[in-house]
């Protein structure tokens, strides 16, 4: 047994970087052909593939840290630091939605009309679906919140608490896949259709990243991966959740009271 005089993770040798590369470009060729000829073959398989990857190369780094015990103090701080990044580089991806946002309500130009919403834009009443998903949303950032709580002080409602976030979370997606299926106006009605439908939409796809990461938690939760002071898998899809809910916070007071 080698014993190193740092404290850093020193990673064995890993097929799954240099095969997740390979197969993430197969899969962008498959787009490309799904594009231009409707077969959707190629596209199908390479995605097999990388959830495959990815599921072989995660069941290592679970082994690593819960099992194999190589995640010392020093690479817990690291994969701290690296999720904090990785939030605040989401939040100024959603800030250049919101600069867009202001740059055309604030200003409407003469192709508008000069007003927000542009003249004809049937917009949805911020009291009724909106209401309730916000009220969804802030339920849950309380559950995690509370399965949080009860992770640390060892309590029996964290399973339960952290599966009622993830049903709140595909609770969520589908009152959002509603509301688009009985919209008066889509992504191509002006600038207002495309601003609307980008800063929702990419949130949409971030409550389901979010609600997949819970899940994935969850299941570790059922094998006792966890323990009050060893459980930054779930801490960092806690931080990533709550995120979501802020977001969807200034969605919802922005672009849906004021903006619409």
């Amino acid at each position: 047994m080698t014993i190193f005089n740092h404290p850093f993770h020193l990673v064995s040798l890993s097929p799954w970087p240099l095969l997740g590369s390979l197969s993430i470009l197969n899969m962008i060729f498959g787009m490309v052909d799904w594009f231009n000829s409707f077969n959707n073959t190629q596209n199908i398989i390479s995605m097999i593939t990388v959830i495959l990857i990815c599921y072989q190369w995660w069941r290592d780094v679970i082994r690593e840290s819960t099992w194999q015990g190589l995640h010392t103090l020093k690479v817990f701080k690291g994969l701290q630091l690296g999720m904090i990044l990785f939030i605040t580089s989401e939040l100024f991806f959603f800030i250049s939605f919101f600069w867009s946002f202001f740059h055309m309500s604030l200003s409407p130009d003469m192709e508008l009309g000069l007003i927000w919403p542009p003249k004809g834009i049937i917009f949805f009443n911020p009291i009724e679906i909106p209401l309730l998903n916000t009220m969804i949303l802030l339920l849950s950032g309380f559950t995690v919140t509370w399965s949080h709580y009860s992770l640390l002080m060892q309590k029996k409602e964290f399973k339960t608490s952290l599966l009622l976030t993830c049903l709140l979370g595909i609770y969520f997606t589908f009152i959002q896949f509603y509301e688009y299926k009985e919209s008066f106006f889509c992504i191509s009605d002006s600038v207002f259709g495309s601003t609307f439908y980008i800063m929702t939409g990419f949130h949409g796809i971030h409550v389901i990243v979010g609600t997949c990461f819970l899940l994935v938690n969850f299941f570790r939760s059922l094998k006792n991966h966890f323990s009050n002071i060893h459980h930054f898998g779930f801490e960092a899809a806690a931080w990533y959740w709550h995120f979501v809910d802020v977001v969807w916070l200034f969605l919802y007071m922005f672009v849906y009271i004021i903006g619409g």
